[in-house]
């Protein structure tokens, strides 16, 4: 199957990336949101992941990997339908690539991030995921 690319965002305050890195991995769950739980069903083992802080800066800190895809999300009964998938902390991007950054870059002007602000899981392009990261290598 093709590789695939997303960005997960996460509130610093409630799960921060140094607290991921330091963790190694990590199952996300409590994701409540029909897209986004799509999003999570359609990830696959290997897809590679962007991790955005979600509060002031708000900004894209590192790459992960999906480890597991989609099973039961374990903070609720599973008849509740809703999952969870396991990430792996790849890396640190070398410097955080910013929302403000994201908005003024021409490539990245449709990506979901600035489309779907609300949206806590969701689908990159290839070229979208890869100019982050290269905006993060700077």
């Amino acid at each position: 199957m093709k590789k695939q690319y997303w960005l997960v965002k996460q509130e610093p305050e409630t799960y921060a990336w140094a607290t991921f890195v330091a963790d190694g991995q990590t199952v996300w769950d409590g994701v409540r949101n029909f897209q986004a739980r799509n999003n999570l069903k359609a990830m696959q083992a290997g897809d590679a992941v962007l991790f955005y802080a979600s509060m002031d800066p708000r900004q894209v800190m590192g790459i992960a990997e999906v480890a597991q895809t989609a099973f039961p999300d374990p903070t609720v009964p599973a008849d509740e339908g809703w999952v969870a998938v396991k990430l792996r902390a790849v890396r640190a991007l070398r410097q955080p690539v910013t929302l403000a950054t994201i908005k003024a870059d021409k490539a990245l002007a449709d990506i979901a991030l600035i489309r779907q602000s609300r949206l806590s899981v969701m689908p990159l392009l290839r070229a979208e995921f890869d100019r982050i990261v290269q905006l993060g290598s700077a």
